[in-house]
């Protein structure tokens, strides 16, 4: 089995920069190469009907993140450190200001 080699990987700060999230950033939770998705923290909040269980005696709505896919992020920084060339929205526009 091939490893797909992916441009962001689990742990680093990325910005989504296509589709209706645009503009968010943060942390990428989980990636699914099969898939070519990430799981990024605060982006896609989706809410996961949960039936009656031991757990949830009275049943549930919860929110998590739900996947987008792995063309629409940009990476920002890896490990605490900026990458080259990775410059968000709110930096430019203080550079035009």
């Amino acid at each position: 089995m091939n490893r797909i080699k992916f441009h962001v990987k689990k742990g680093d700060q990325v910005e989504v920069i296509s589709g209706n999230f645009r503009g968010s950033s943060g942390r990428i939770l989980a990636v699914f190469p099969g898939k070519q998705r990430v799981l990024v923290e605060g982006v896609r909040i989706i809410k996961k009907h949960l039936r009656k269980s031991q757990d949830n005696p009275s049943g549930k709505i919860a929110e998590r993140e739900g996947p987008i896919h792995i063309s629409n992020v940009k990476l920002i920084e890896r490990g605490g450190k900026p990458v080259k060339g990775a410059e968000s929205k709110a930096k430019k526009d203080k550079k035009k200001s």
